[in-house]
């Protein structure tokens, strides 16, 4: 026999009008037997079942609804839902638990805070001391500027021996504190957390941060120092020591952390440029040349001559004559392919060498303008009276006219220690038709293996460059006597080039104003009366007196709690018992006190926004639940207002007019249709469909002379706008009726 949906739903309907609940419930078994798939049948199901007393039932009904929506993320409804359960079955932690993440998940941290808190007094009254700690810690994730919270937090973890959480909460603490500036307490939770996780990386970054913003990095590199003895090849920690000896204006400590660092992964050769930059803080040329002179090459391979050139720049600005900085210079140029730099930087380098009486150097700037300029007559003639062309035997490449048979060293090349190809005696002296660059001082070979203890050893000798026998090998001694000179190999450069685009975007929510701010907390408290929250309530209110000053609205809430805490006396010492039950930590209890009493003083920075509560109560009015419904767009309404120039407030006032009409209070749906008609800025077509409502409602609330007034206007703007006209019609028969009526 084929099922007749149609036929079962007006059989429903009849049984409804008839007060037959039991019959309508079996008729709607009907449909879900059929169709369980139709959420409509079952949500009624489920209230005709609450209605007739079979709760569990209805619970599971409501159950299979709130689950559907919920897996399908419209979180709206699946709260709507899961608040029609809880009206069923007040305070169950699975429930309270569920809706707790919905709520926060919408930002919507009161109500997310107040099922929490249901959680958490469960487990604590069972003596779940863990549990409570893992429910509060959610809490305290609803509001992160809670910083002491989150102290108390990681001891009770600690008193529960859970030491991994109570490093979290340091750390969490650590970082919220540096944050808001509070340094030195800042650096207490990160080394309290250090003392638990010696290696913990977030809490040693932690440190390094605070001791760095405290002035004392040094303390930071000793902390540091004693983690990587234990773990030497560790980058992450050896990254975070050259960080703190940079922080603490250590070039030297710098220098070997990072030297230790490339020798694992030379990929890191641009942390040199940092080491470099404290070298030239302090005024140590030398130093920041040698530095410089060490990652040249790769650099240039990876197209970073910009971030060379400053530096190089920066120190010939402080000395103009720096004969280290102006072979630099002249690499970059070659590089470059710049030749006119490039002489220009030659003559200077060779004024600069013979000012100093560098007379190496001196011939080296010389014989590279004769090799890239032989016409000019004056070079060849100062080289001559100085010695003639520096004909070294040492390891060096040549150049010939096509530049192509000469490539820059690449970078692996450079991170494998390679050294430039050799060439022989008979191909130097041919300068008629080449260009040379010898190496006067090779790279360092670093050896793998090296312990930070060996390089600890490391000293730097009298001509200002790393040595360390057991770990750093040479290829050639240096011919230069200025311990910061090197000599590069110049060639014909293919390098691919790529580069990375980053965007970043940040969002800024706008605060609500303090009237609208008391208002939300007042809803608020209002809620944790209803629901039993009465110290949640008492000291909400408190906190909004020392805050917004004495209000009627405070004083008529604190006689309400008073009315509804007297039945409730009597229960009281059970409350506290339950507690003293379940052998609740003391500290826990703290933690526990201090939630519930926490107000929402800083509830502007939160996500709760327009559209979240209008959004939230559309669904709660699709659920019929009319006050859940009415509470979300009044706080919708409290967020705008007439005056902000868009259509939000007015939209709050239609919706909230017809909700009262829906609870058949017609007084209070006035109220609102016609706070929505002093709406400024809406069109002829809004306020002409919001009369009609008001007129509806005067009509729903008896008030037959203003209904035809209000009916009136609309007819005289539009007399087919809807059944206006019929409105009119009879409600000015049923007026006339009425004045007859009272005339008898």
């Amino acid at each position: 026999m084929t099922f007749e949906k149609a036929k079962v739903l007006k059989a429903v309907e009849k049984f409804l009008s008839q007060g037959k609940i039991n019959a309508a419930i079996k008729e709607y078994r009907q449909i879900i037997e059929h169709d369980d798939d139709d959420l409509t049948a079952l949500n009624m199901l489920g209230d005709l079942l609450a209605r007739s007393g079979e709760k569990e039932e209805a619970i599971t009904c409501f159950s299979r609804i709130a689950e559907h929506y919920r897996e399908q993320e419209f979180t709206l409804k699946a709260i709507a839902m899961y608040r029609k359960i809880e009206k069923l079955k007040p305070r169950d932690p699975d429930i309270a638990n569920k809706l707790a993440d919905l709520y926060a998940a919408q930002g919507l941290v009161v109500d997310a805070r107040a099922q929490y808190l249901v959680v958490a007094d469960v487990h604590t009254r069972k003596g779940e001391n863990k549990q409570s700690l893992q429910v509060l810690h959610k809490i305290a994730d609803l509001d992160p500027n809670n910083t002491e919270i989150r102290l108390k937090l990681a001891e009770g973890y600690l008193k529960e021996s859970m030491p991994a959480e109570a490093v979290n909460a340091f750390i969490e603490a650590g970082k919220r504190f540096l944050e808001n500036g509070a340094f030195e307490k800042s650096l207490d939770a990160y080394s309290k957390a250090t003392k638990l996780s010696a290696h913990n990386k977030p809490a040693l970054k932690g440190v390094l941060s605070a001791h760095t913003a405290l002035g004392t990095a040094e303390d930071a590199a000793e902390l540091l120092e004693k983690a990587v003895a234990e773990g030497p090849d560790d980058p992450e920690l050896l990254s975070m020591l050259a960080q703190a000896y940079i922080d603490a204006e250590d070039p030297a400590g710098a220098e070997r952390a990072t030297t230790l660092l490339m020798s694992q992964d030379a990929s890191n050769y641009r942390r040199y440029i940092e080491v470099a930059r404290v070298y030239l803080k302090l005024g140590q040329q030398n130093e920041t040349a040698r530095i410089l002179g060490n990652i040249i090459e790769p650099m240039l391979a990876g197209r970073e001559e910009n971030d060379l050139l400053d530096l190089v720049n920066e120190l010939l600005a402080r000395d103009p004559e720096h004969v280290a900085s102006l072979r630099l210079l002249s690499r970059i140029h070659w590089w470059q392919r710049d030749m006119e730099k490039l002489r220009a930087t030659l003559e200077r380098l060779a004024e600069s060498a013979e000012a100093a009486g560098l007379v190496e150097d001196e011939r080296y700037a010389l014989t590279q303008l004769v090799r890239l300029a032989p016409d000019e007559p004056r070079y060849r003639e100062r080289l001559n009276l100085i010695g003639g062309f520096l004909e070294e035997a040492s390891e060096g490449t040549s150049m010939v006219e096509d530049p192509t048979l000469a490539p820059v060293p690449s970078f692996e090349s450079f991170a494998m220690g390679e050294t430039a190809t050799e060439t022989s005696e008979a191909e130097v002296a041919d300068t008629s038709s080449e260009f040379e660059w010898n190496s006067v001082a090779d790279d360092a070979v670093y050896d793998s293996n090296a312990s930070f203890a060996d390089l600890n050893e490391t000293e730097v000798n009298s001509d200002g460059r790393i040595e360390s026998a057991s770990k750093i090998k040479r290829i050639s001694d240096p011919v230069s006597t200025d311990p910061s000179v090197r000599e590069f190999a110049f060639g014909d450069e293919e390098i691919a080039h790529a580069t990375t685009d980053k965007l970043e975007t940040a969002d800024k929510a706008n605060a609500p104003s303090p009237q609208s701010m008391m208002r939300q907390e007042l809803e608020g408290v209002d809620f944790y009366i209803t629901q039993g929250y009465s110290d949640i309530a008492r000291e909400t209110l408190d906190l909004l007196e020392r805050q917004f000053g004495a209000d009627p609205e405070i004083d008529s809430r604190r006689k309400k709690l008073e009315e509804t805490q007297k039945p409730e006396a009597t229960a009281a010492p059970d409350h506290s018992g339950a507690h003293a039950a379940g052998g609740i930590d003391s500290g826990l209890a703290e933690i526990f006190e201090e939630f519930r009493v926490e107000a929402e003083g800083e509830h502007a920075a939160s996500n709760e926004d327009y559209e979240t509560h209008y959004n939230m109560a559309t669904a709660y009015k699709e659920m019929d639940l009319l006050d859940e419904a009415i509470r979300e767009f009044q706080t919708a309404a409290g967020l705008t207002g007439s005056a902000d120039g868009t259509a939000r407030y007015f939209q709050c006032c239609n919706m909230l007019g017809h909700c009262f009409l829906q609870k058949g209070m017609p007084r209070a749906a006035v109220l609102w249709f016609k706070k929505g008609l002093e709406t400024p800025g809406r069109s002829p077509e809004e306020l002409k469909a919001l009369q009609y409502e008001l007129g509806s409602a005067y009509d729903e609330l008896g008030d037959l002379t203003r209904a035809v007034e209000v009916f009136t206007e609309v007819y005289g703007l539009d007399v087919g706008y809807r059944d206006v006209a019929d409105k009119l019609r009879d409600l000015q028969s049923r007026r006339a009726a009425q004045k007859l009526k009272k005339g008898k």
